[in-house]
């Protein structure tokens, strides 16, 4: 089969197309025939081989990836018989392999793709899908809230548009040139803001002098330093990445945010699975996003690559090139 290996951490020109060994399913196990391989940005800092992060390194070579969909096409001793020829969608965790003809995955972590779903929607849903309704847990949004959306074009920032405009709040999507605010704009935002021009915090101050109640911040650094003196008095700061660097703030901009009660709070990890409240809560969020895309409340923007076109795929990622989720198709249409 065909698959895309890493054999030395470093640029995603490491990343090599090439045809190895088709797995073979353990007990309890199925072997999925892969239609779409979700890309996600932790995916191109394992690659790098970036310390301090919350998966562990693989040993190399490795085949990256951990979300997948496609069709069962063997089970491994002691799987159910019932999962053979079904379309199925799983996140593998820790262990990689989803960049690939072919991937091995626990039975017992196979969600099947709903009607109206094809294999890309799936695994967008299956992984940032999850980790969109986990940040929501933390929101309590409804027709009285003003969200700031950064990154409102990624993955995650079109769905909590969605979201929130589905809950009636005001949206204000912050993206980064003029495609993006257009897609912003489309996907239902009320305002969408360049925010790579230098005056993009005074026109949404003109446009809600009010302030916005809730931030979500994928991006810290310089932006998320200027969208904190966007936010209304008791609002909530809620952090989930830092793809701009850490956020740094003076002593006395700190005291300014605790006088006008504004919270910060870094919602992924064990807050997120603490907030679910069911003893296996990534599964619970998975059930949660697929229905929420099932029933059209909630549609992921995708951006396909060829399986071969990983390498370029990483690169476009890491250099906010792309829109929605990335996703790899080793049959693309």
């Amino acid at each position: 089969m065909k698959a895309v290996r890493l054999h030395a951490f470093g640029p995603a020109e490491n990343l090599s197309y090439e045809t190895v060994p088709r797995p073979a399913p353990g007990p309890g196990q199925v072997r999925i025939a892969v239609a779409a391989a979700g890309v996600h940005l932790l995916d191109t800092a394992l690659r790098q081989g970036a310390q301090g992060l919350p998966a562990p390194l693989p040993p190399l070579p490795t085949i990256p990836g951990r979300e997948v969909a496609g069709t069962v096409d063997a089970l491994g001793p002691g799987t159910d018989p019932a999962w053979l020829g079904r379309p199925v969608v799983t996140h593998l965790g820790f262990a990689p392999g989803g960049y690939a003809e072919h991937a091995v995955a626990d039975a017992d972590r196979l969600h099947p793709v709903p009607d109206g779903l094809d294999p890309a929607q799936a695994v967008a849903m299956i992984g940032t899908g999850r980790t969109t309704l986990g940040i929501l847990q933390f929101a309590d949004l409804g027709p009285t809230s003003t969200v700031l959306v950064p990154a409102a074009a990624g993955g995650i920032g079109t769905l909590l548009v969605q979201y929130a405009k589905n809950a009636g709040a005001t949206v204000v999507a912050l993206a980064g040139g003029p495609a993006k605010t257009a897609r912003a704009t489309a996907n239902g935002a009320d305002l969408a803001v360049d925010y790579t021009t230098p005056d993009w915090a005074d026109t949404v101050r003109a446009h809600h002098p009010g302030g916005a109640t809730v931030l979500f911040d994928p991006v810290g650094g310089a932006t998320a330093r200027t969208a904190l003196g966007l936010l209304a008095p008791g609002a909530r700061h809620l952090v989930y990445g830092w793809s701009e660097g850490p956020l740094t703030l003076t002593d006395a901009e700190r005291a300014h945010l605790t006088a006008r009660r504004i919270t910060t709070r870094t919602v992924l990890g064990p807050a997120m699975l603490e907030a679910v409240g069911t003893p296996d809560p990534l599964r619970t969020l998975e059930t949660r996003a697929l229905a929420e895309a099932a029933a059209g409340r909630l549609r992921p923007a995708l951006q396909r690559y060829p399986l071969a076109r990983a390498a370029a795929a990483h690169r476009d990622l890491e250099t906010r090139a792309t829109t929605g989720k990335v996703v790899l198709e080793p049959r693309q249409r």
